[in-house]
């Protein structure tokens, strides 16, 4: 359907449209195959860039075509009306004292073919007009990425977290002092160096949401603050609990769950504990049923969980880490998220 429509253009705007998207979607694709190193893209761009030629020669054909129509159609022109009868003038009658006036001599007329010729335009010119304009556009995709404003180590942040500032926080978030909101905590996780800390540097945030919520079954009464980074082979979890449960009690609820592959150690001189557990995959019914789907065991995750401070005095940061394959990185990644991120959070008093 969409070949019948651009068939329908006029050659003079269909043949620049398809030397457009050409030219624009091959170079695309090949600087894309370039940044990964992959030759299947490569061989697609290839693909685009012959076909813009292919439609470059036939553009720079018809001007030449043209240009060569313009001076036989003036010869043609010329001949028929040296063809046509001319009138015989008629003798006058003069008088003794009239005297025929002197001819001057008039320079010729230029021949109109060359006057249309110069009037078309030139093939050259404009097929050296689509490399200048090819070239630009190349130049424009190659380096746009490098143009756009960047973080401190060079890389730059697509997505963005919403702002919130006009929503109505819980009054659990007035009780505790310096809780931290959803907004900020999903600034925080929203780090430039996040897809490298995951081992993904080549990857960018699809999505990015934070929340300042309760935490369940406390009557709205505990701040749970929560925020999520999702990228094409891992999502990023982070909510804080500020409650009364210190990570020492958290790790002794751990042996009644559960949990897997548990690991007590200290990051950034607080306590803090490795686990490993499914998350759960909710199925929604979008066939008119009135229930949605049952709820299920989803991928494997993995959670560390930071006292929110040294003396372990109760409540916890939980960063939780799953993908959809069920791989999972190194638990030095989560580390190294926990290392960088929380000293940006301000730290609840006492």
């Amino acid at each position: 359907m969409l070949g019948f429509l651009v068939r329908l253009l006029p050659f003079w705007v269909r043949e620049p449209l398809l030397i457009l998207v050409g030219s624009v979607f091959g170079v695309r694709i090949m600087y894309l195959a370039h940044r990964e190193g992959a030759w299947m893209p490569a061989a697609i761009g290839l693909v685009f860039l012959v076909f813009t030629a292919v439609r470059v020669h036939t553009v720079v054909r018809a001007l030449r075509a043209r240009r060569a129509a313009a001076p036989a159609s003036a010869a043609d022109g010329a001949a028929t009306d040296a063809a046509k009868p001319q009138p015989c003038p008629q003798p006058q009658p003069q008088s003794e004292s009239q005297r025929p006036a002197e001819r001057r001599p008039t320079a010729p007329a230029a021949p109109t073919a060359s006057v249309a010729a110069e009037k078309e335009p030139n093939a050259w010119g404009q097929a050296a007009a689509a490399v200048a304009v090819f070239a630009a556009l190349g130049a424009a995709l190659w380096l746009g990425p490098q143009l756009l404003p960047a973080d401190d180590d060079g890389t730059s942040r697509p997505v963005s977290c919403a702002d919130g500032e006009d929503e109505e926080l819980p009054s659990a978030y007035r009780k505790t002092p310096r809780a931290v909101t959803g907004d900020e905590l999903c600034e925080a996780l929203n780090r430039p160096d996040l897809a490298r800390l995951l081992g993904t540097p080549a990857e960018t945030a699809t999505a990015v949401s934070g929340t300042s919520g309760t935490a369940p079954l406390t009557d709205g009464k505990v701040a749970q603050p929560e925020a999520q980074v999702q990228f094409d082979t891992y999502t990023v979890h982070v909510s804080v609990t500020y409650n009364h449960l210190s990570v020492a009690q958290y790790v002794k609820l751990m042996a009644y769950g559960e949990e897997t592959d548990v690991k007590t150690l200290s990051v950034l001189g607080r306590p803090a504990v490795l686990a490993s557990d499914h998350t759960m995959k909710i199925e929604i019914d979008l066939g008119g049923s009135a229930s949605g789907g049952p709820v299920g065991q989803g991928p494997l995750a993995r959670t560390l969980s930071v006292a929110l401070d040294a003396k372990d005095q109760g409540g916890y940061y939980d960063i939780t880490v799953w993908s959809t394959s069920g791989a999972l990185p190194a638990d030095s990644a989560l580390l190294d998220i926990a290392e960088k991120m929380l000293p940006t959070l301000p730290e609840r008093t006492v």
